[in-house]
């Protein structure tokens, strides 16, 4: 199979993702858009480290989803805290906890 339809579907799923972070508003929403984002880079890195024959980029994206975990444990743990202080993960309402 050729590497341009992994080009194609990781451009798309990247494009679905950051129209996601761009337009939506919840901040759950916004987080799964990330990933998303993050996916469609992992799938593309695959796909080039298949394709020359070389286990750097599969090595990488095993990094970049451990950091994603990280950044998912923490990003939900802070709308968590925004959640029980506003009833809301609305996240054009934020400015409300400015001082």
């Amino acid at each position: 199979m050729s590497i341009n339809y992994y080009l194609y579907l990781s451009t798309a799923l990247f494009c679905i993702g950051a129209f996601g972070v761009i337009y939506r508003r919840n901040a759950i929403v916004k987080f799964m858009c990330i990933e998303l984002m993050l996916n469609a880079v992992n799938l593309l890195m695959v796909a080039f480290s298949t394709v020359w024959g070389q286990a750097q980029g599969q090595v990488f994206v095993f990094f970049i989803m451990a950091v994603a975990a990280a950044e998912v444990a923490v990003g939900l743990a802070i709308l968590m805290m925004i959640y029980r202080n506003l009833q809301s993960t609305d996240t054009s309402i934020l400015s409300k906890l400015k001082w």
